[in-house]
């Protein structure tokens, strides 16, 4: 055989070889298509929502076993699924033979320790929906699950379940006076008629019942994708190795949650409020500009994002800029288009009549000048202290300033023993 055969025929077997390797990559159609809403996990720690994350978006059974879908991991924490009817009116997760794939879902799953309520009430702005989860092992309601549910109400989450978990670890008796004690928790918030769903996330129990149930409950947003977007960051990250070489090194990642319009792979981008920077003595934010060199949606490059599911947006910033969080809670959008960045906030107040968390249920008394609140907004966390008074009207100057548009939901948490506590919300106005 001559040289030039040789050649040819290693070339065929390589080229050959190469289509059966990319074959058996091929993803299944569930993973061809981007999440289209975000659902959070919320509740009291250790009552399962990260088991039950698990079961719904863990390992794929037999032929995708080795596929594993997850989103970008942000400090929240965050998890993409989809969900599928087989012919016997059942739900799964699993692609199967004949089953009919409804749609691709992100879960959201939120801190119950309530060291952590910031991350939580963060993380509620970017929610379309919510699973409660309340163990029917212990009474109800435990402290996070009031301070949960009184924050989902606060930001506007309408469409809720409730998922009454560890039924194997109790009587059916029990069980029917932990349901008893939901449904009287419920009594008088908007979410009285809300589904409970009995599970067991531990032996996989009841989930065809909680996906047909989130399918009926928590629909698809409508939305807009000619608006200009607005990305939430979440989390910004360097996934450049220690010891990486200079001409290796790739750009800072900026993850978190698309709420309108589309992003593209080449489009300019703002951050706002930026990175701090010192000017005449004094530390300010400067807005940062950068271009979208690539896009994923959980481990999938796309060169497009819709709003929807968890994102992961590739920058060449420079990694020293974005690393260890520096720009949670930033706002990505077309330069110039973006919300203001605000110093200081005026809030129209409104309290609630008792401290959400506290365990005597404590009374809020009125805001004070020279007090320290914690607020949240869009997926950012600042603290403000208040400099004027007035009638249902606060001024603050925050520690860390944020991008926001007038009239926007913020959350005010104040200290109450050693921990902050959610008293209430307000609503930003014109200085």
């Amino acid at each position: 055989m001559s040289a030039k055969k040789k050649q040819a025929k290693k070339t065929s077997e390589k080229e050959t070889g190469t289509a059966k390797k990319t074959a058996k990559k091929a993803k299944p159609a569930g993973d061809e298509i981007q999440p289209e809403v975000n659902i959070g996990m919320v509740g009291h720690v250790d009552h399962g929502k990260t088991t039950l994350l698990e079961r719904l978006s863990g390992k794929w059974g037999d032929t995708h076993s080795e596929e594993i879908k997850r989103g970008i991991t942000i400090r929240l924490g965050y998890a993409n699924t989809s969900f599928y009817q087989l012919k016997d009116g059942s739900f799964t997760t699993e692609e199967q033979k004949d089953a009919t794939l409804l749609r691709k879902v992100s879960f959201v799953d939120a801190p119950g320790h309530e060291s952590l309520m910031a991350t939580m009430l963060a993380g509620a702005t970017i929610m379309d929906g919510a699973l409660l989860l309340i163990a029917a092992s212990e009474k109800c309601p435990q402290p996070q699950t009031r301070e949960h549910l009184q924050a989902l109400e606060i930001v506007g989450i309408k469409n809720i379940i409730v998922v009454q978990n560890k039924i194997d670890l109790v009587s059916e008796e029990e069980a029917v006076k932990n349901h008893e004690q939901i449904k009287e928790f419920l009594k008088g918030t908007p979410y009285e008629n809300a589904p409970i769903i009995p599970i067991s996330a531990q032996h996989n129990v009841g989930i065809s019942a909680l996906i047909g149930t989130i399918e009926k409950i928590i629909p698809t947003p409508q939305r807009d994708s000619s608006r200009d977007p607005q990305f939430l960051v979440a989390r910004s990250f360097d996934i450049n190795k220690p010891g990486s070489k200079v001409g290796s090194l790739v750009g800072g990642v900026l993850g978190g949650s698309l709420i309108e319009g589309e992003l593209k792979e080449g489009m300019d981008i703002e951050i706002r409020p930026g990175h701090e920077v010192v000017e005449k003595n004094q530390k300010i934010f400067q807005p940062l500009k950068a271009s979208i060199v690539g896009l994923k949606s959980g481990t999938k490059a796309i060169s497009a994002a819709k709003p929807g599911g968890s994102t992961g947006i590739m920058t060449l910033l420079d990694p020293s800029v974005v690393k260890s969080d520096k720009l949670t809670g930033s706002v990505i959008g077309i330069p110039g288009k973006l919300p203001p960045v605000h110093y200081d906030l005026s809030l129209e107040v409104h309290l609630l009549a008792r401290a959400v968390g506290t365990a005597k249920n404590e009374a809020v008394e009125p805001i004070k000048k020279g007090e320290a609140l914690m607020m949240n907004v869009n997926s950012a966390s600042t603290v403000g202290v208040v400099t004027e008074l007035k009638k249902d009207k606060i001024l603050c100057k925050l520690k860390l300033p944020v991008c926001a548009a007038i009239g926007s939901r913020i959350t005010i948490s104040r200290m109450l023993g050693n921990r902050f506590r959610l008293i209430g919300y307000g609503i930003i106005q014109e200085k």
